[in-house]
């Protein structure tokens, strides 16, 4: 304290109440007990001792993540923090990170899920075996819903036993006449290697998804997704090993609409399977494109591409020409696979195109790179590629999202 004037020491923001409700509004949904990051910011005795990596976080404004380039107030998730909010962790940091006393309680969180306690609870019947070492196809399973009667879903999060090993988890919902997978065991774990997407329709829907970085999955009022009466979920995991062996169950937790909802939140991926990135390409481009063939409007999107992923923008070409720029992610980072909300949901009239522009970097100079000599296809594993964009889409309750897909009848 000698030497310092106390007008100096007066300033100097204090955990309590000055940084905790930062920490609690920015970034305690990932770091707290049970959840992704890997330590945890509920309390002074947690932060302390993290208080210069803090500052530099979000000084360097890699903490929270969040690669869209956009201004601040175009999408409703978007987590940066104000600039008052990164000067008070700045300051608390460089004087000493003080502490304070309580003025408040601190923010209490449902322990296990960031969605409250679900209505229901899904889970892999069986644990899935997880190596130490190499490499795992993408798992399978088919867990039956149970569900009797057709339910609407408000909130949906999906939360895997052992988040070290489980990159993503993907849950579909398949309705009882598809046909997809239907030659696979239920409630065992499989792999379906170049089968995958067989039999696949478009109502074999993806309704939630776990993701580094990603939120829950909690819709407005009004707005919910399907899960039709006899319906199975379907669990795609994707492990990767970590030189520790483990076990996972991965779930779902499913909160339930109170009445029946106005708008039907329907997901579809827009992708390029056809595509061959050369060796030592530094800038490689893939597109896909898709039309909606009734009037609707997108509510999220979450690309998804792998270690060479390098950028990624979408745009809405109208059947007037006229574009519209949705979502540009200059800097894509496969460890955190976000999603964006707009503000408002964008709309789309029939014959509106959207556009994926996805660009690859094949070179040496991607850190990230598994092998710059190689020629990269579409595949399930990390060295190989996607080029996706997951979109969410509105739909009236009464249309059928096969009318997305629909091309209309002349005179309709």
């Amino acid at each position: 304290m000698r030497g310092r004037p106390l007008a100096i020491l007066a300033a100097v923001p204090l955990f309590y109440p000055d940084v905790l409700p930062i920490l609690e509004r920015r970034c305690q949904s990932c770091h707290r007990a049970g959840e992704a990051a890997p330590m945890a910011l509920e309390t002074y005795e947690q932060a302390r001792p993290y208080a210069r990596a803090i500052r530099d976080a979000v000084l360097r404004h890699t903490m929270p993540p969040w690669f869209a380039r956009s201004e601040p107030g175009v999408f409703a998730n978007d987590p940066r923090l104000t600039a008052a909010e990164i000067s008070t962790l700045r300051q608390w940091a460089e004087g000493g990170a003080p502490a304070g006393r309580p003025t408040a309680p601190r923010r209490q969180w449902t322990e296990g899920w960031r969605i409250g306690t679900p209505d229901v609870v899904i889970e892999m019947s069986k644990a899935a075996q997880v190596p130490a070492e190499g490499e795992v196809e993408y798992q399978h399973v088919i867990v039956p819903s149970g569900f009797t009667e057709d339910m609407w879903v408000a909130a949906l999060e999906v939360r895997p036993d052992s988040r070290a090993h489980v990159h993503h988890a993907v849950v579909f919902v398949r309705p009882p006449k598809s046909v997809w997978l239907r030659a696979k065991p239920v409630d065992e774990l499989f792999t379906a290697k170049g089968q995958a997407l067989e039999g696949l329709s478009t109502l074999d829907e993806v309704i939630a998804a776990y993701l580094p970085g990603a939120e829950p999955h909690v819709f407005p009022p009004g707005h919910a997704k399907l899960i039709p009466a006899g319906s199975d979920l379907i669990f795609q995991i994707h492990y990767t090993t970590n030189g520790k062996a483990s076990t996972d169950r991965t779930r779902i937790g499913l909160v339930m609409a109170k009445e029946k909802p106005s708008v039907r939140v329907y997901s579809a991926a827009i992708a390029q399977g056809n595509f061959t990135i050369p060796p030592n390409a530094a800038a490689h481009r893939v597109e896909a494109s898709f039309t909606v063939h009734t009037a609707t409007e997108v509510y999220a999107l979450a690309p998804h591409m792998h270690l060479r992923g390098k950028s990624m923008r979408v745009r809405a070409v109208d059947a007037d020409e006229t574009e519209r720029l949705l979502l540009d992610v200059p800097r894509y980072d496969f460890y955190w696979q976000l999603v964006y909300r707009p503000v408002k949901p964008v709309p789309l009239p029939r014959g509106s195109r959207l556009v994926v522009e996805a660009v690859f970097d094949n070179s040496s100079a991607n850190p990230r790179n598994p092998d710059p000599l190689a020629t990269v296809r579409w595949g399930e594993q990390s060295r190989e590629e996607m080029a996706v964009c997951f979109i969410d889409f509105l739909l009236p309750v009464p249309i059928s999202p096969n009318e997305l897909f629909r091309a209309p009848r002349l005179g309709r």
